[in-house]
Protein backbone atom coordinates (compact mmCIF):
# COMPACT_ATOMS: atom_id res chain seq x y z
CA UNK A 1 0.00 0.00 0.00
CA UNK A 2 1.35 3.43 -0.96
CA UNK A 3 2.34 5.75 1.86
CA UNK A 4 -0.33 8.32 2.69
CA UNK A 5 0.51 11.94 1.86
CA UNK A 6 0.21 14.38 4.75
CA UNK A 7 -0.32 18.11 4.39
CA UNK A 8 1.70 19.90 7.06
CA UNK A 9 0.22 23.23 8.14
CA UNK A 10 2.21 25.49 10.40
CA UNK A 11 -0.16 27.87 12.17
CA UNK A 12 -3.35 28.93 10.40
CA UNK A 13 -4.11 31.48 7.73
CA UNK A 14 -6.68 32.92 10.14
CA UNK A 15 -3.96 33.77 12.67
CA UNK A 16 -1.96 35.47 9.93
CA UNK A 17 -5.01 37.53 8.94
CA UNK A 18 -5.28 38.70 12.56
CA UNK A 19 -1.79 40.22 12.48
CA UNK A 20 0.34 37.45 14.01
CA UNK A 21 3.36 37.79 11.73
CA UNK A 22 6.23 36.66 13.94
CA UNK A 23 8.29 33.85 12.43
CA UNK A 24 8.40 30.91 14.84
CA UNK A 25 9.53 27.92 12.73
CA UNK A 26 12.77 27.71 10.75
CA UNK A 27 12.89 26.84 7.07
CA UNK A 28 15.14 23.91 7.99
CA UNK A 29 12.44 22.38 10.17
CA UNK A 30 9.66 23.20 7.71
CA UNK A 31 11.40 21.37 4.85
CA UNK A 32 11.46 18.19 6.91
CA UNK A 33 7.70 18.05 6.31
CA UNK A 34 7.44 18.61 2.56
CA UNK A 35 9.11 19.39 -0.76
CA UNK A 36 6.33 21.53 -2.24
CA UNK A 37 4.44 24.36 -0.62
CA UNK A 38 3.56 27.97 0.08
CA UNK A 39 3.66 30.46 2.93
CA UNK A 40 5.30 33.69 3.99
CA UNK A 41 8.38 34.76 5.92
CA UNK A 42 8.85 36.52 9.27
CA UNK A 43 6.99 39.87 9.35
CA UNK A 44 5.15 38.68 6.17
CA UNK A 45 8.24 39.65 4.20
CA UNK A 46 7.15 38.48 0.76
CA UNK A 47 5.89 35.12 -0.50
CA UNK A 48 7.40 31.71 0.27
CA UNK A 49 7.60 29.19 -2.59
CA UNK A 50 8.75 25.64 -1.85
CA UNK A 51 9.65 23.74 -5.01
CA UNK A 52 11.56 20.44 -5.29
CA UNK A 53 12.65 20.65 -1.66
CA UNK A 54 14.08 24.17 -1.84
CA UNK A 55 12.59 27.36 -0.39
CA UNK A 56 12.45 30.69 -2.24
CA UNK A 57 11.31 34.16 -1.25
CA UNK A 58 9.64 36.59 -3.66
CA UNK A 59 9.63 40.23 -2.55
CA UNK A 60 8.15 43.31 -4.17
CA UNK A 61 11.10 45.60 -4.92
CA UNK A 62 10.73 48.50 -7.35
CA UNK A 63 9.66 47.74 -10.91
CA UNK A 64 10.17 43.98 -10.63
CA UNK A 65 10.08 41.40 -7.83
CA UNK A 66 13.23 40.12 -6.19
CA UNK A 67 13.53 36.33 -5.85
CA UNK A 68 16.14 34.54 -3.75
CA UNK A 69 16.70 31.14 -2.19
CA UNK A 70 15.94 31.21 1.53
CA UNK A 71 18.54 30.32 4.16
CA UNK A 72 17.76 27.48 6.54
CA UNK A 73 17.69 29.73 9.62
CA UNK A 74 14.99 32.09 8.32
CA UNK A 75 11.60 31.68 9.97
CA UNK A 76 7.95 31.50 8.95
CA UNK A 77 4.77 32.57 10.77
CA UNK A 78 2.63 30.47 8.41
CA UNK A 79 3.29 27.81 5.79
CA UNK A 80 1.79 24.71 4.19
CA UNK A 81 3.95 21.95 2.69
CA UNK A 82 3.64 18.33 1.58
CA UNK A 83 5.71 15.68 -0.16
CA UNK A 84 3.97 16.00 -3.49
CA UNK A 85 3.04 12.74 -5.20
CA UNK A 86 1.14 13.13 -8.45
CA UNK A 87 -1.85 10.81 -8.82
CA UNK A 88 -3.22 12.62 -11.86
CA UNK A 89 -1.13 14.06 -14.69
CA UNK A 90 -2.27 15.60 -17.90
CA UNK A 91 -0.70 17.60 -20.71
CA UNK A 92 -2.34 20.92 -21.56
CA UNK A 93 -1.58 22.13 -25.09
CA UNK A 94 -4.51 24.48 -25.65
CA UNK A 95 -4.16 28.00 -24.25
CA UNK A 96 -6.40 28.43 -21.21
CA UNK A 97 -7.16 31.12 -18.66
CA UNK A 98 -6.57 30.30 -15.02
CA UNK A 99 -10.29 29.90 -14.41
CA UNK A 100 -10.69 27.41 -17.26
CA UNK A 101 -7.67 25.39 -16.13
CA UNK A 102 -8.89 25.34 -12.53
CA UNK A 103 -12.22 23.91 -13.65
CA UNK A 104 -10.36 21.19 -15.56
CA UNK A 105 -8.30 20.39 -12.45
CA UNK A 106 -11.35 20.28 -10.16
CA UNK A 107 -13.09 17.89 -12.55
CA UNK A 108 -10.37 15.33 -11.81
CA UNK A 109 -11.02 15.21 -8.04
CA UNK A 110 -12.46 12.07 -6.48
CA UNK A 111 -14.36 14.23 -3.98
CA UNK A 112 -14.78 17.76 -2.68
CA UNK A 113 -13.71 17.10 0.92
CA UNK A 114 -10.02 16.28 0.43
CA UNK A 115 -7.02 18.59 0.12
CA UNK A 116 -5.00 18.37 -3.10
CA UNK A 117 -1.44 19.36 -3.93
CA UNK A 118 -0.98 21.19 -7.23
CA UNK A 119 2.09 21.47 -9.44
CA UNK A 120 1.87 23.06 -12.89
CA UNK A 121 4.94 23.54 -15.07
CA UNK A 122 4.76 25.17 -18.43
CA UNK A 123 4.78 28.21 -20.66
CA UNK A 124 2.52 31.09 -19.67
CA UNK A 125 1.29 33.78 -22.03
CA UNK A 126 0.83 36.01 -18.97
CA UNK A 127 1.42 35.73 -15.22
CA UNK A 128 0.05 38.18 -12.64
CA UNK A 129 1.40 37.97 -9.08
CA UNK A 130 1.49 39.97 -5.88
CA UNK A 131 3.46 39.74 -2.65
CA UNK A 132 2.90 40.87 0.91
CA UNK A 133 5.11 43.80 2.00
CA UNK A 134 7.17 43.44 5.16
CA UNK A 135 5.35 44.94 8.13
CA UNK A 136 5.22 45.01 11.92
CA UNK A 137 2.83 42.80 13.94
CA UNK A 138 -0.65 43.95 14.84
CA UNK A 139 -1.87 45.54 11.63
CA UNK A 140 -4.60 43.43 10.05
CA UNK A 141 -3.58 41.62 6.88
CA UNK A 142 -6.68 42.80 5.03
CA UNK A 143 -5.47 46.41 5.42
CA UNK A 144 -1.99 45.50 4.19
CA UNK A 145 -3.37 43.47 1.27
CA UNK A 146 -4.97 46.59 -0.17
CA UNK A 147 -1.47 47.99 -0.80
CA UNK A 148 0.45 44.92 -1.94
CA UNK A 149 2.75 45.39 -4.94
CA UNK A 150 1.58 43.54 -8.05
CA UNK A 151 3.52 42.51 -11.14
CA UNK A 152 2.53 41.09 -14.51
CA UNK A 153 4.74 39.64 -17.22
CA UNK A 154 4.13 38.05 -20.61
CA UNK A 155 5.71 34.95 -22.13
CA UNK A 156 7.34 33.31 -19.13
CA UNK A 157 8.10 29.71 -18.22
CA UNK A 158 7.92 28.41 -14.69
CA UNK A 159 6.10 26.39 -12.08
CA UNK A 160 2.93 27.00 -10.07
CA UNK A 161 2.78 25.21 -6.72
CA UNK A 162 0.15 25.14 -4.02
CA UNK A 163 -2.92 23.48 -2.64
CA UNK A 164 -6.65 23.19 -3.09
CA UNK A 165 -8.54 23.37 0.20
CA UNK A 166 -12.08 22.02 0.76
CA UNK A 167 -14.72 24.47 1.97
CA UNK A 168 -14.83 22.43 5.17
CA UNK A 169 -11.36 23.74 6.14
CA UNK A 170 -11.77 27.41 5.19
CA UNK A 171 -9.88 29.37 7.86
CA UNK A 172 -7.12 26.80 8.21
CA UNK A 173 -6.33 27.95 4.68
CA UNK A 174 -8.36 29.69 2.01
CA UNK A 175 -11.04 27.47 0.48
CA UNK A 176 -10.24 26.62 -3.12
CA UNK A 177 -6.87 27.28 -4.75
CA UNK A 178 -3.91 28.94 -3.00
CA UNK A 179 -1.06 29.07 -5.51
CA UNK A 180 2.42 30.60 -5.81
CA UNK A 181 4.62 30.90 -8.91
CA UNK A 182 8.36 30.65 -9.54
CA UNK A 183 9.91 31.24 -12.97
CA UNK A 184 12.41 28.75 -14.36
CA UNK A 185 15.20 31.34 -14.13
CA UNK A 186 14.25 32.20 -10.52
CA UNK A 187 13.88 35.88 -11.43
CA UNK A 188 10.09 36.24 -11.04
CA UNK A 189 7.56 34.87 -8.59
CA UNK A 190 4.87 35.52 -6.03
CA UNK A 191 1.30 34.78 -5.01
CA UNK A 192 -0.70 33.96 -8.13
CA UNK A 193 -3.49 36.39 -8.96
CA UNK A 194 -4.31 35.19 -12.47
CA UNK A 195 -2.61 33.78 -15.55
CA UNK A 196 -3.02 32.45 -19.05
CA UNK A 197 -1.30 29.12 -19.65
CA UNK A 198 -0.02 28.46 -23.16
CA UNK A 199 1.01 24.84 -22.62
CA UNK A 200 2.50 22.55 -20.02
CA UNK A 201 1.96 19.67 -17.63
CA UNK A 202 -0.39 19.59 -14.67
CA UNK A 203 0.14 17.31 -11.65
CA UNK A 204 -2.46 16.74 -8.95
CA UNK A 205 -1.90 14.87 -5.71
CA UNK A 206 -4.44 13.72 -3.14
CA UNK A 207 -3.83 14.58 0.50
CA UNK A 208 -4.87 11.83 2.91
CA UNK A 209 -4.01 13.46 6.25
CA UNK A 210 -3.65 16.92 7.77
CA UNK A 211 -1.06 17.74 10.44
CA UNK A 212 -1.69 21.10 12.10
CA UNK A 213 1.21 22.51 14.13
CA UNK A 214 0.78 25.56 16.34
CA UNK A 215 3.41 28.02 17.69
CA UNK A 216 2.96 26.88 21.27
CA UNK A 217 6.00 28.85 22.51
CA UNK A 218 4.69 32.15 21.11
CA UNK A 219 2.88 34.05 23.84
CA UNK A 220 1.28 36.43 21.36
CA UNK A 221 -0.42 33.53 19.62
CA UNK A 222 -1.51 31.92 22.89
CA UNK A 223 -3.11 35.10 24.19
CA UNK A 224 -4.61 36.42 20.93
CA UNK A 225 -8.38 36.97 20.83
CA UNK A 226 -9.55 36.08 17.34
CA UNK A 227 -12.89 37.03 15.78
CA UNK A 228 -13.53 33.96 13.63
CA UNK A 229 -16.36 35.42 11.54
CA UNK A 230 -14.31 38.53 10.78
CA UNK A 231 -11.24 36.47 9.93
CA UNK A 232 -13.15 34.42 7.37
CA UNK A 233 -14.27 37.63 5.67
CA UNK A 234 -10.69 38.94 5.68
CA UNK A 235 -9.39 35.74 4.10
CA UNK A 236 -11.92 35.93 1.28
CA UNK A 237 -11.13 39.61 0.71
CA UNK A 238 -7.34 39.22 0.81
CA UNK A 239 -6.81 35.89 -1.00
Amino acid sequence: MAELVTLFHYNTLGALMAGLYKGTMTIEELLQHGDLGIGTLDSIDGELIVLDGKAYQAKGIGESPEVMEVSMDMTVPYAAVAFHRAEVRFRQDIELTDEALKKHIEASYVGENLFHSIKIHGEFSSMHVRMAPKTSPGKKFAEIAAHQPEYQVEHISGTIVGFWTPELFHGVSVAGFHLHFLSDDHQFGGHVMDFVMKNGEVEIGTIAALEQRFPVQDQEFLSAKLNVAELKEDIEESE
